[in-house]
């Protein structure tokens, strides 16, 4: 009982220490937007454009605060920024997070199918390639996997497109298709024509990590097939299956968490390729058109929303880590 209440402890000590970094590091992302919004960008010349004199435009500039201490404005705009909000698009003359918000969906279902396929495919074709590793079936699996890592994602999606699209003409080349709206929220996921849009995109952007996975879930496997625990089980007299898919792979899923957490964050940056190739109108096709329109403040508001998501996904893989592996709280909380 007295051992339950220390791991509890413990526990609790590593969640609130992995929530204060997280917290830190977000104010590191904002003080690094904003001065980037500061250094680049010019709300009164975005506001008002060249017909106002120089006198109405430093009236306006007092207004506003932009002649206050750089660290004052810091406060503020963190200010703003905890209460939501971020600026004002200057092209979409609306506050940018509410722009952003209406683009997350989209980006957020293709990133989620992505990870299915990730998690569906790379499990059983790298335990297979770690239990059967001088197979022909896992070696042409191997070999496939370097390639795919070798491939730009929009070389894929171009590929894609070009196979499906303009050739067999079974799926869609662009666009989100039908969508459903429930609360604000536009979802392809509740309609076929939704998920023939989707099936494209999603493919093309599981291309980057899918032979990550199937590589990384392969080497961790085999590396502990040669453990001596597992040797034991064998000569315990165990079944194959049990040992394999309880005793090897269950081990193996430590570090593929942590990496899954990092690159579950990737995905949603590298998703401005695979949404340009297929005009798929997510958070990546947003930060494209917002470079094309110099638009600063959904610039910086794009980058802070992107930031924190990346710190709440690993903070979150931290806390799941905690929680699977016992060692990992007690040297986090000394």
């Amino acid at each position: 009982m007295l051992l339950f209440m220390q791991l509890d402890g413990l526990m609790f000590a590593f969640t609130v220490r992995r929530i204060t970094q997280g917290i830190f590091v977000m104010l590191v992302i904002s003080f690094l937007c904003f001065t980037i919004q500061h250094a680049i960008g010019d709300p009164v010349r975005d506001i008002v454009g060249i017909s106002v004199s120089a006198a109405e435009r430093e009236a306006l500039r007092e207004k506003m605060g932009l002649n206050d201490p750089f660290l004052t404005q810091y406060v503020r705009f963190l200010g703003k920024a905890v209460q939501g909000d971020v600026g004002m698009s200057f092209f979409f003359k609306k506050p940018a997070l509410k722009v952003i918000l209406a683009k997350a969906p989209a980006t957020l279902e293709l990133v989620f199918v992505s990870s299915l396929i990730i998690i569906f495919a790379s499990v059983p074709l790298g335990i297979y390639c770690a239990i059967k590793p001088r197979s022909i079936l896992s070696r042409t699996i191997m070999g496939l996997s370097i390639v795919g890592v070798s491939i730009p994602v929009f070389l894929t999606a171009i590929m894609l497109i070009y196979i499906f699209s303009v050739e067999l003409h079974w799926l869609p080349s662009y666009g989100r298709g039908q969508l459903v709206y429930i609360g604000g929220w536009g979802s392809g996921l509740l309609t076929l024509d939704g998920w023939k849009h989707l099936i494209l995109p999603s493919i093309a952007l599981s291309s980057i990590m899918l032979p990550l996975f199937i590589r990384l879930i392969r080497s961790q496997m085999m590396e502990i097939l040669e453990t001596e625990y597992i040797k034991f089980a064998w000569a315990k007299g165990l079944r194959k299956r049990r040992i394999w898919f309880i005793h090897a792979f269950k081990n193996t899923l430590l570090p593929v968490i942590t990496v899954g957490g990092v690159q579950l964050g990737t995905m949603i940056a590298f998703t401005i390729l695979t949404e340009t190739v297929f005009q798929w109108q997510g958070l990546g096709f947003l930060f494209i058109e917002a470079v094309e329109r110099a638009d600063t403040t959904l610039l910086v508001a794009y980058l802070m929303v992107v930031g924190v998501i990346f710190v709440v996904v690993n903070t979150i893989v931290d806390i799941i880590y905690g929680l699977v592996n016992p060692m990992v709280r007690i040297q986090g909380s000394k």
